[in-house]
Order: structure tokens, then C-alpha cells, then sequence
């Protein structure tokens, strides 16, 4: 900002009778101003193509893994106790009740449905749509799979749903996550976050599935790649 100033003389008064000469500047001020629009400057760095098409390649890359893994997993673990055979009433006109369709979101968390695929089928769509800051793909069976190959790739995980809000035409679960990945160097990836739970209008049932990590994407990447705390001093018996 700058500012200027200029003095202009104004005529002479006489003043009797001492006859005193006065003379009052006027001080007219000009302001000129300046300034920069804040968001140009901004220092908010949007994720590059390059991160975004690793993501989806490491998200591609362990889907493929967990399919791979499936093939080893024990006969017996494929098998697990589900409540997807469970059949959610409906009311008067054909439509799912929401109350039960929410009730059986929060028992699927019970169960870790994100890491054991144990969760209430009659509750979603077939062809959902299904999403999480990697990528997204429609197809129930789909993501009953890719939980149930993930969590072949668990060591040991904790799930808890912190809180649960109803809005309009969905509902939001909040959770917090941890689990120890049964890589060589075990990572443990950990986050919070929640998922939109998004109601179809004609069957009550859940057509959208979206995930939000309150973590970068590329944390979530970094903590895979990372050792965990004293596996280097197993490895070198220290």
C-alpha cells in the first residue's frame, strides 16, 4: 500500500491586530492500494498424476495379491461363520426398513467385515458402488472377496466403529483401524476415518459404499513400505 501527501498553501489572513501571519496547509491524501488475491498464493500442493497412478497400482497390485493368496489360504478359513444369509424385512411397500439396514452395518463392524468379508449381504446392492481413496468398482461379490483376501494378508487387526450418524439419504459410520500386515518386515498400517453409507431410494438398500482415510493417500502407502518397530533386531537376532 502507498500512500502520498500534498501541502497546499492557502492564501494569507490577516489577523488584527498583532497583524499575524497565518498560514493553513490543507493535506489532501491520496491512498493507492495494492494487493494480492490470497489463493494465488497458496501453498496447497495437489496430488501429481505420477502419485495417483502409483496408487492405483499398488491398489490394483494388492487386489491381485490377495486373489494369489486366496489359493493358499487353509480350507477351513474359507468357510467362516457369515450373517450375509441373513434376510432384512421389509415394510408395506417393499422397501428395506434403513433402521435395519444401519443395525446390521454395525454388526458387520463387530465382525471386521473389512478385513474378514463376514458382512450382511441382503443389506447392499448387487451392483454397489463401492470406493475408498485409491480407486472404486461396482459388484457386491467383488468387494466380499477383495475384504476377505485382505484380510488373508492380516496378521492381526483391530475395528472398532466409533460413531454412527443418520442423514437424509445415507448414513456415516465412523472407525478407527489398525492392523500387522503378515509381510516379512510387518508393517502396521493404521487411520481413522468413515464411510457414506448411501440408501437407494426404491429398495432401502445400500448403493453406495465410500470410504475417506483421514490420512494422505500416499501415508497410507508409506506405511506399508515401512518396518516395524524391532523387526531389523529380530532379523539380526540383537
Amino acid at each position: 500500500m502507498a500512500t502520498a501527501l500534498s501541502f497546499a498553501p492557502a492564501p494569507p489572513s490577516f489577523c488584527p491586530p498583532r497583524y499575524r501571519l497565518i498560514f493553513r496547509p490543507t493535506y489532501p491524501c491520496k491512498f493507492r492500494c495494492q494487493g494480492e488475491n490470497p489463493a494465488s498464493n497458496s501453498s496447497t500442493k495437489p496430488e501429481t498424476e505420477p502419485e495417483n497412478a502409483l496408487l492405483r497400482v499398488a491398489w490394483y497390485g494388492s487386489e491381485l495379491l490377495g486373489i494369489a493368496a486366496s489359493f493358499f489360504r487353509p480350507p477351513s478359513s474359507v468357510e467362516a461363520p457369515e450373517g450375509g444369509g441373513r434376510e432384512l424385512a421389509l415394510d408395506g411397500s417393499g422397501v428395506v426398513d434403513r433402521i435395519l439396514v444401519a443395525e446390521s452395518i454395525k454388526k458387520d463392524f463387530e465382525r471386521s467385515y473389512f478385513v474378514t468379508g463376514n458382512l450382511t449381504l441382503n443389506a447392499y446392492e448387487e451392483n454397489c458402488e463401492f470406493a475408498d481413496p485409491a480407486g472404486s468398482f461396482r459388484g457386491l461379490r467383488r468387494f466380499k472377496r477383495n475384504c476377505t483376501n485382505f484380510g488373508s494378508l492380516v496378521e492381526k487387526s483391530n475395528m472398532k466403529l466409533m460413531k454412527w450418524e443418520d442423514a437424509e439419504d445415507k448414513g456415516i459410520g465412523h472407525w478407527r483401524f489398525s492392523c500387522v500386515l503378515s509381510f516379512p518386515w510387518k508393517p502396521i498400517l493404521s487411520a481413522t476415518g468413515y464411510t457414506e453409507y448411501y440408501f437407494d431410494a426404491q429398495s432401502g438398500k445400500v448403493c453406495r459404499h465410500v470410504e475417506h482415510w483421514n490420512v494422505p493417500k500416499m501415508a497410507l502407502f508409506k506405511q506399508i513400505l515401512r518396518p516395524s518397530r524391532g523387526w531389523w533386531g529380530k532379523r539380526t537376532g540383537g
